[in-house]
């Protein structure tokens, strides 16, 4: 018989819960679905379906009006364990960005090579000159292929010795160096890695203990990848964006930041059906159904729908991320409802079985 995880017997229930190393004030409220309008029985829906049909999920959390109204680990994953985020560091990174903007640190139509005179090549092409900020942040540097820098120990340099046959701003590459290149721009402006600027800024006022970031030989945050948070503290950081970058009263990111991060700054495919062809941001996607996401690797989600007032953060280990989106579309947005819902105390109780029994797939 498989065990309940100690912060999940109190799950669905209004009661404020303290998940070990998460204490009692940094925690986000809980109740129940039906209080904030969502269905119970769509929730046991797309918990049934995505553990049968993705390989594998680990951990799930939905929020509903500042609320968190669902929430389940795959065993051996649990609310303590810090999950890896893969590319959703992506998203942190822009916001570090953001806020380094707002202080006055740098402008989004920098060159980047404004940054870097010791590190350029000798013969500097036009389309490098060219290349800005926010190039950088839409994925549109101009590179043709995503340089290597993994095999190397000089990134900056490397990055910047690479190639740019394409006038930047005008060809999109989904390129993870480039969001390393966020990162050193952040780290040479402040004197600190974008895991150190974020902490008192971000981290600390939203309750996320102990972040951790691996850093490239240069000492500088990876930026792109590399980040190791809770399935709360990416919910936290979705329910900050749906905010508007206010939390508990103070603005934490300007609210002018997140519309543009979250907007569709450029064009990267034209499949309807693919929430990878919907445009990109400022290190975010835009998706199908008005929603837009961070995401990383293997399928780490946080999926935010500002019109239904909702976060959805999600872990797993899949090698298809469309499918498990395409969960969410089919068997969550009925879940949705404009008012609360009568009380469902039999399928509150279905549902907390279900999740007890829950263990990750091999």
């Amino acid at each position: 018989m498989k065990i309940l995880h100690p912060c999940l017997l109190s799950m669905l229930s209004a009661i404020h819960i303290s998940c070990g190393v998460l204490g009692e004030d940094s925690a986000m409220p809980r109740s129940t679905p039906e209080a904030q309008g969502v269905s119970s029985t769509a929730i046991i829906a797309f918990i049934e379906h995505a553990d049968s049909q993705i390989n594998s999920m680990h951990s799930f959390m939905f929020l509903r009006h500042g609320q968190v109204v669902a929430e389940a680990w795959w065993n051996p994953e649990s609310a303590v364990k810090p999950h890896v985020l893969f590319s959703l560091s992506k998203s942190f990174t822009s916001t570090a960005v953001g806020m380094a903007v707002a202080e006055g640190k740098l402008s989004i139509d920098d060159p980047v090579l404004r940054f870097f005179p010791d590190e350029s090549p000798i013969e500097v092409s036009t389309n490098l000159k060219a290349m800005r900020v926010r190039d950088l942040l839409t994925m549109s540097t101009g590179h043709q292929e995503e340089v290597n820098l993994k095999t190397k120990e000089e990134w900056k340099r490397t990055f910047l010795s690479h190639p740019v046959p394409h006038k930047p701003g005008t060809h999109f590459k989904y390129n993870t160096p480039a969001t390393y290149m966020l990162s050193a721009i952040v780290q040479k402006v402040t004197g600190q890695t974008v895991l150190e600027y974020l902490q008192p800024r971000l981290f600390e006022p939203l309750g996320i203990a102990q972040p951790q970031w691996d850093s490239s030989p240069e000492g500088i945050s990876l930026g792109g990848y590399g980040l190791f948070l809770r399935t709360e503290d990416i919910a936290k950081f979705g329910q900050l964006y749906l905010q508007n970058g206010n939390w508990q009263g103070k603005q934490l990111v300007p609210a002018q930041w997140i519309e543009q991060a979250t907007s569709r700054q450029v064009s990267n495919g034209s499949d309807p059906s693919r929430d990878w062809d919907q445009g990109y941001g400022f290190q975010f996607w835009r998706c199908r159904h008005d929603a837009y996401r961070g995401d990383g690797k293997d399928g780490q989600f946080c999926i935010l729908l500002p019109k239904l007032d909702a976060v959805i953060a999600i872990t797993a280990n899949t090698s298809d991320m469309q499918a498990e989106l395409n969960v969410v579309w089919d068997k969550l947005l009925p879940a949705f409802h404009d008012k609360p819902l009568a009380d469902n105390p039999r399928d509150l109780a279905k549902l907390k079985q279900l999740i007890s029994e829950l263990k990750a797939k091999k």
